[in-house]
């Protein structure tokens, strides 16, 4: 299928690693020029370099994005260099086990600052472009939200914020044709997740319990399936979808876990 994406430019935070490098990959395959905002040059020009060697186009902007001033520059960057945004995915975040008991004020504060805060500057900046171009964002959010996990108290709440603002913006940007959907992930395999994984007690049984509760396949959820999703949402090959939350989780969240 054709997503007619060619010559798109999409922004995708935290795009060098992970899901964010999956989309980034995957956008690129479709024709279309992502940009990669994040923390880290060589991250980010690892994944540039591996794009083009695959014949695909992309580029990078350098941004803390925990710091208000970057989330502006960063957009104004790329409003400078290609004069258009014509789509935006909100993915950088991570689960960094600020709990209830564990946390503390500042703590909390700043993942939200990690998880959340840059998911509306980022989207506030952008705006002006995305009214002209009648684009699309795409906001990855996590099961946690949902769910609940344990001792993750401040990224279950960054999510519920993100779920809210999909639905949110969903109703402000109908004026402009602009769409706003969300992937909601729950168990997929990142550099991220494996490490993690590899915090617990005994990590290969515990991974191999989680796997044991994925109804489709009893397997893990992989980068470019969220990847696949994403450009679709972002194409007009979805266009009379707005203010969805999309699980791509293999059933993980509403199928019954018993199933067998």
């Amino acid at each position: 299928m054709d997503l007619q994406l060619k010559n798109k430019v999409i922004v995708v935070s935290g795009g060098a690693k992970g899901i964010g490098e999956g989309i980034v990959k995957v956008l690129a395959s479709e024709g279309a020029i992502p940009v990669i905002i994040g923390r880290n040059e060589d991250d980010n020009l690892k994944v540039v370099r591996e794009v083009e060697a695959d014949g695909g186009n992309a580029f990078q902007f350098i941004a803390e994005l925990t710091v208000p001033d970057e989330c502006k520059q960063a957009i104004d960057a790329v409003i400078e260099k290609y004069g258009r945004i014509d789509g935006l995915v909100n993915n950088a975040g991570v689960n960094d086990g600020v709990g209830l008991e564990s946390g503390n004020y500042e703590k909390f504060m700043a993942s939200m600052h990690k998880n959340l805060v840059h998911y509306y500057l980022l989207a506030h900046h952008a705006l002006p472009a995305l009214k002209k171009s009648k684009g699309a964002i795409v906001n990855i959010g996590s099961k946690t939200a949902e769910t609940g996990q344990g001792n993750t108290s401040a990224y279950a709440a960054a999510n519920g914020g993100r779920n809210a603002l999909t639905r949110e913006w969903a109703v402000e940007l109908l004026p402009y044709g602009i769409r706003v959907n969300a992937i909601i992930v729950a168990e997929c395999w990142t550099p991220l997740y494996e490490n993690w994984i590899k915090t617990l007690p005994n990590p290969g049984e515990k991974l191999e319990s989680i796997i044991s509760k994925i109804p489709l396949d009893q397997r893990m959820t992989t980068a470019e399936e969220i990847a696949n999703m994403a450009a679709f949402l972002l194409s007009e090959k979805s266009s009379h979808t707005t203010g969805q939350l999309i699980h791509v989780d293999g059933g993980y969240v509403h199928l019954d876990r018993a199933i067998s």
